[in-house]
């Protein structure tokens, strides 16, 4: 396994080849062929967002435990709806809350990164689509969430999606064991939980999706927040952790939105 990250090399953005701390320069294209240049210093970059994909598709509703936790029913299809574009943010980039929207809470989310155009997938073949696995945080305005019936507005404000540190490629998603994914804040563990408890295998939303739109390279498919999601106020540090790719951290910025925590 490898993890691919990207980061600000004298003022251009690169990708890197991370090997067990070894960072080599990404010579060619990370979505098709590319191999490992020159060796740099390790650390000490600012790492970017490690893609920029054209859309985020989010399916939600999809851990058990965050089911129960809701007091809702198993879905009977995956529920989709997309992030914009524009919402990417990469790590220690701040998560700004907009004014007047009330409540905004951290979704810890396994991210797949998409590495070729993927149409009319089959569930069987859905792996070879994907890159690689990313760290997401679906941050949501709980109350117009709510309010609106639908996500676009809720999910989509500018930095309401931090995207990182790495994609982790050759990580084994589809292992029975699953990955482990914890959502933090402040320095405490706040949703703890693996795939295992995905409602829709990871492989059976990339065929659904492709089944309604085209992917493109670097797109995102969120697979969903586990149990324990919760307010975000001025002045917290969310971080989200996945075995394998490592921890997206991001302090909070804002307006007195949410005022102090209970």
């Amino acid at each position: 396994m490898k993890r691919i990250i990207r980061i600000d090399h004298r003022g251009t953005p690169r990708h890197v080849i991370d090997e067990n701390g070894r960072w080599r320069l990404l010579e060619g294209d990370v979505f098709d062929a590319f191999e490992a240049g020159d060796d740099i210093p390790a650390n000490g970059a600012r790492l970017l967002a490690p893609v920029m994909p054209s859309k985020i598709v989010a399916i939600g509703l999809n851990y058990k435990d965050h089911a129960a936790e809701q007091n809702k029913p198993l879905p009977k299809e995956p529920m989709m709806f997309l992030k914009p574009s524009t919402a990417v943010i990469g790590p220690e980039d701040p998560i700004v809350l907009p004014e007047g929207v009330g409540r905004i809470e951290y979704e810890a989310e396994v991210g797949v990164v998409i590495g070729t155009r993927a149409r009319d997938v089959a569930v069987e073949e859905a792996h070879r689509y994907v890159l690689g696995v990313i760290c997401v945080n679906d941050v949501t305005a709980r109350e117009l969430q709510a309010k609106d019936i639908q996500y676009t507005r809720a999910k989509g404000f500018d930095t309401f999606a931090p995207i990182g540190p790495a994609i982790a490629i050759g990580l084994d998603y589809r292992s029975p064991q699953g990955l482990r994914i914890e959502g933090w804040v402040n320095g405490e563990r706040r949703q703890a939980s693996t795939t295992q408890q995905l409602i829709f295998s990871i492989d059976t939303l990339v065929a659904f999706v492709t089944r309604v739109m085209t992917l493109l390279p670097g797109d995102i498919i969120t697979t969903g927040t586990p149990a324990g999601v919760g307010p975000l106020v001025s002045g917290d540090r969310v971080t989200v952790k996945i075995d394998g790719v490592g921890e997206l951290a991001n302090p909070v910025q804002g307006s007195s939105l949410g005022g102090t925590r209970p």
